[in-house]
């Protein structure tokens, strides 16, 4: 986006980028439908990146999600507006997306090279995106954060963001459950509540309810969930001290209460009794989070303080930091994606022409 944002003012752009081929993370992103960007108003939308909106609201609001949607329009892509809120391209993939930027990019006269690592600096001006931490098989291997840091720059240590976390099942529950949905559940951690879906994993549980507590899971030992979010406590006993009859229990609270199978489950995983109590707030213990290596995106990285409004490194004139190289982090639902494609605009923008 820096580079199409560049080329569109007249400058001549060399990209280097030393995988074999471009924007593997971003086809990888697409596997599973690009999310591009949100339609959630702008204001709640700018919440979502906690205490890194200071430098990323300015930039969203220069390239909002509507201008993302415009410009994917303009590339001949349509979108439209998931039930979740969050915006796709109508064929669901990143490789129609990308086959037609390319072809944008090249038209704009931008130049490629491949296989070409970034060494060092050489006083041209120069806009870094080398990415953060997570999926360094992609590309992001960090590479870049000696040389930053030999040149003064303070670079975080990274983390893994938007990842699952470790819960240690019995092997009974992970042979018949893994890969089974949690859907209208609640997520509490370190006393912050989320309420959305999960997804069981053999190692623990993933997916966009457990992403958006990342900052808590990471240093958490435990969380609790509400298989039952829409019932409060007292409806939850009510309905459960009706007559049982000769029901089983699992027949008992499919029809009293209308709780799953998996749910169901969870309750005999915990060694828990099906009370209203439990099934408001099941507790299991969090022995770590997926690695850097699978995780979604990445916390850490070049401290915001040592960047400026237009994401010009301070003590670096001319040379820029945008995307996941920045210490922030944001979770699933077409945050992420938004705020690199805004910083890239920004960025560009920026250069002295």
């Amino acid at each position: 986006m820096a580079a199409e944002t560049l080329a569109g003012r007249g400058f001549k752009v060399h990209v280097l980028d030393h995988m074999a081929s471009p924007a593997r993370k971003f086809l990888m992103a697409g596997r599973g439908g690009l999310n591009i960007t949100h339609s959630e108003p702008l204001d709640l939308f700018l919440t979502r990146y906690g205490s890194a909106q200071s430098p990323l609201v300015p930039a969203i609001r220069a390239f909002p999600p509507s201008a993302i949607v415009e410009w994917c329009e303009g590339l001949g892509i349509e979108t439209f507006v998931g039930s979740s809120g969050r915006i796709f391209p109508k064929s669901m993939k990143a490789s129609p997306l990308l086959r037609a930027w390319l072809h944008r990019l090249q038209d704009l006269g931008v130049e490629f090279s491949m296989r070409s690592p970034w060494t060092g600096f050489d006083g041209t001006p120069t806009i870094l995106a080398t990415g953060g931490a997570s999926w360094p098989r992609l590309g992001s291997d960090a590479g870049w954060v000696s040389i930053l840091r030999s040149a003064g720059i303070m670079v975080n240590d990274f983390r893994p963001a938007n990842a699952g976390i470790f819960i240690p099942w019995s092997e009974h529950f992970r042979n018949r459950f893994a890969g089974t949905p949690l859907k209208r559940i609640a997520i509490t951690c370190e006393g912050r509540r989320v309420q959305g879906e999960a997804m069981i994993a053999r190692y623990g549980l993933e997916g966009s309810g457990i992403y958006a507590l990342t900052r808590e899971l990471r240093d958490a030992g435990s969380i609790s969930l509400d298989l039952k979010p829409d019932l409060d406590l007292g409806t939850l006993q009510e309905r459960l001290a009706r007559p049982r009859g000769k029901m089983s229990t699992s027949n008992w609270l499919r029809k009293t209460v209308r709780l799953a199978p998996e749910a169901m489950a969870l309750l005999r995983e915990a060694k828990a009794q099906p009370t209203a109590a439990n099934i408001k707030n099941l507790a299991f213990q969090v022995t770590g989070s997926a690695g850097l290596s699978r995780a979604i995106s990445s916390a850490g990285g070049i401290a915001m303080d040592e960047i400026d409004q237009d994401f010009q490194i301070r003590k670096l004139p001319g040379v820029y930091a945008i995307g996941e190289m920045l210490d922030w982090e944001a979770p699933t639902g077409g945050y992420l994606l938004q705020a690199c494609l805004s910083m890239g605009v920004v960025a560009g923008r920026a250069v002295p022409a």
